[in-house]
């Protein structure tokens, strides 16, 4: 593709704009493409001049829009953002280095797609890079995960068929109320109302083994921010208790302190984390071990006998 500068690449990327934002006004239109307003417009009557049916609005509502019946070019990626979609799609799926991977072999047939000469960047890229997998990475079938978003996105509850944890109650169904899919440092998470515990749920996407529309609409919380509901609910509502108090003032400690612990309050002279969890251990070990604050914990019993484990595996250590 020529140069970002070109005019033939203004052109394609005013038409891009045209496509993702219709209503676009001359001045947007000239700020995205680094020209002035009069320069807009000639790339406009250039995608006009070349048969692209650009349509012109008028009112406080108005802007340019494409017309009925256009027939959009293949698409075209810059230099940048084939090499920054590479660069993604390795990040997030290390096995796409692998042809033979699902996931590998798409991207090999996007990069054969592209123009020759960022096709071969983006396949130097590809084939000389090494990529370490996420252990704690989870991988939702693709199918199961496209159905989910559907519900999300129409607002229709589903039947979910869940297995649990090893260790809990094997596997069941329960209808619930799909908020959101979340993507939380490589795990993939359902956020919704679950109907049958009348209470808010997040579960693995990847431990989703059945979703039957039901047909039932609902209409999700209003100001819904997903993320922070997630990580609210990653730490409640799990078996054992846990109760921590910091001597030091909550502004101090809160830059410390993750969502997933706990509910975090002030305490007499300093601040305190109530909770839940389902792995005491990685509690004491990788999040407690990492405040440096002076604290106590005052339940639950789990999570003391985690901390104490740690506390004596580290003393052992200056024997």
């Amino acid at each position: 593709m020529p140069s970002e500068s070109s005019p033939t690449a203004r052109a394609l990327r005013a038409l891009e704009i045209l496509q993702t934002r219709p209503g676009v006004t001359a001045d947007e239109l000239g700020d995205r493409l680094g020209v002035t307003e009069r320069a807009a417009r000639r790339y406009v009557e250039i995608l006009r001049e070349a048969g692209v049916p650009v349509e012109a609005v008028r009112g406080p509502h108005g802007g340019y829009r494409l017309g009925r019946g256009v027939r959009l070019p293949p698409i075209v990626f810059s230099q940048g953002e084939a090499l920054a979609l590479v660069m993604a799609v390795l990040d997030g799926q290390p096995g796409a280095t692998d042809a033979e991977d699902t996931v590998g072999s798409a991207l090999v047939k996007v990069i054969r797609a592209l123009p020759e000469r960022i096709g071969r960047e983006a396949a130097a890229l590809r084939e000389n890079i090494a990529a370490t997998p996420d252990r704690n990475a989870s991988r939702p079938d693709p199918a199961t995960t496209s159905a989910l978003i559907a519900a999300v996105a129409e607002h229709k509850r589903v039947r979910l068929t869940y297995r649990s944890p090893r260790g809990d109650s094997g596997e069941w169904q329960g209808e619930v109320e799909p908020w959101a899919v979340v993507v939380r440092y490589g795990r993939w998470y359902l956020l919704c109302h679950s109907l049958r515990a009348d209470a808010v749920r997040t579960y693995r996407v990847d431990r989703i083994r059945g979703v039957e529309p039901t047909g039932e609409e609902f209409q999700p919380p209003e100001g819904l921010d997903p993320v922070l509901a997630l990580e609210e609910n990653l730490g409640s509502g799990w078996p054992m208790e846990t109760r921590v108090v910091f001597d030091a003032p909550l502004a101090e400690v809160a830059p410390w302190i993750r969502s997933t612990m706990g509910r975090l309050e002030p305490w007499g002279d300093g601040c305190r984390v109530i909770g839940t969890t389902n792995n005491p251990a990685m509690y004491a070990q990788e999040w407690l071990a990492a405040v440096p604050f002076a604290f106590r914990v005052e339940g639950g019993p789990e999570l003391r006998a985690a901390v104490a484990a740690v506390a004596a595996r580290f003393a052992a250590a200056l024997d």
